[in-house]
């Protein structure tokens, strides 16, 4: 008996490990139960809050029962075999805590930007700045977590915040290209001469292309030619940008030239032209329309069309384009005209032979 009560004196703190670890397992399990019941009711919601905030604390949530209950064990364990190593558990214990908090709060986030960019809450956000506010958001989080984890090991943040500015200087001084294109992230996020999607291009610049990613350093723009073109962010403070995906009309702005001898068929023809363009239905009538008579060319009479079409779509344009020359060419020919094409006239003058 005096053996057995020795036993259990000795190693009791078996026991009391086991029974935490159990008891760790039941909250784990209770905990399990109530964030599925939690998931359920939120999807029956329409509000999508709900539904980030349970999804982004269904993983840290439970790792983080698991990570408790075993530190509580391991300082159990770190008392009853006198272990130098088991004097940190309260550290790491803190350090976890605040892993466990700053991955809670980086899938809250990643959630609700998810969210704004497929349009499922009501107010609409631009994809480009949720995109950015996340951004800015996380890394927010991310250094502050570093703080806190910096405070749990015994440095001092004020201390780390006054080497930060020190350091910072020479930081600057060698990083200004990264600093630049921040910056110049920065300003797209804030001025939005684009955003992701958009067909950019630059008078500039061989630029030309769909944006795909705006980064805190590189903007990744996508060419026609299904080639990536990564551009530093920087170079969009002294670039001029073209955004033709915010077009509000696209242009038809064609000259079409009459043989000389035609001529007089051109009023009959300028009228009926005009006529149709007015009565098209993919043709905006609130913008400017034009058919005129502009001038005579070195082999054609020529008139020109301006118009607008209702589309801003590319190959829609191109189909009402499309439509409206064919309809011009069949009023010329109507009227009994042709479209010129480039001809010479040459005159040759018989001059006497001279006599013998």
């Amino acid at each position: 008996m005096n053996e057995l009560i020795s036993m259990f004196t000795t190693y009791g703190w078996v026991s009391e490990v086991f029974a935490i670890l159990v008891i760790t397992a039941a909250v784990r399990f209770t905990v399990k139960i109530f964030l599925d019941g939690a998931e359920r009711r939120a999807l029956q919601t329409h509000n999508l809050w709900d539904d980030a905030l349970v999804h982004a604390g269904r993983r840290p949530l439970g790792l983080g029962v698991w990570i408790l209950g075993i530190s509580f064990a391991a300082e159990i364990v770190g008392g009853g075999a006198q272990a130098e190593i088991f004097a940190y558990v309260s550290q790491v214990r803190d350090v976890a805590v605040v892993w466990l908090m700053i991955w809670f709060a980086l899938r809250f986030i990643s959630a609700i930007e998810t969210n704004l960019i497929e349009g499922k809450h009501k107010t609409k956000v631009d994809p480009t700045t949720a995109t950015a506010v996340g951004k800015l958001l996380r890394a927010s989080i991310v250094i502050t977590g570093m703080l806190l984890v910096l405070q749990a090991f015994g440095f001092s943040i004020s201390g780390v915040l006054a080497f930060g500015g020190i350091g910072g200087i020479a930081i600057g001084f060698a990083a200004r290209d990264i600093l630049a294109n921040f910056f110049g992230a920065l300003m797209i996020f804030l001025d939005r001469p684009f955003s992701v999607g958009d067909w950019i291009r630059s008078p500039d610049r061989n630029i030309e292309g769909t944006v795909e990613d705006i980064g805190w350093r590189l903007t990744r723009i996508r060419t026609f030619d299904k080639r990536p073109l990564y551009l530093p962010n920087s170079i969009f403070t002294s670039l001029a940008v073209e955004n033709p995906s915010r077009m509000l009309n696209r242009r038809i702005y064609e000259t079409i030239g009459l043989r000389y001898t035609d001529v007089e068929k051109m009023p009959l023809i300028l009228a009926k032209v005009k006529t149709m363009l007015e009565e098209h239905g993919d043709i905006d009538q609130k913008q400017i329309l034009m058919v005129n008579f502009v001038t005579f060319g070195a082999s054609a009479v020529e008139f020109f069309v301006y118009t607008f079409t209702e589309t801003t779509d590319w190959q829609t344009y191109h189909r009402v384009k499309e439509d409206v020359l064919l309809k011009i060419a069949a009023i010329v020919e109507e009227q009994g005209a042709q479209i010129a094409f480039p001809t010479q006239t040459v005159h040759l003058q018989m001059q006497n032979e001279p006599s013998l």
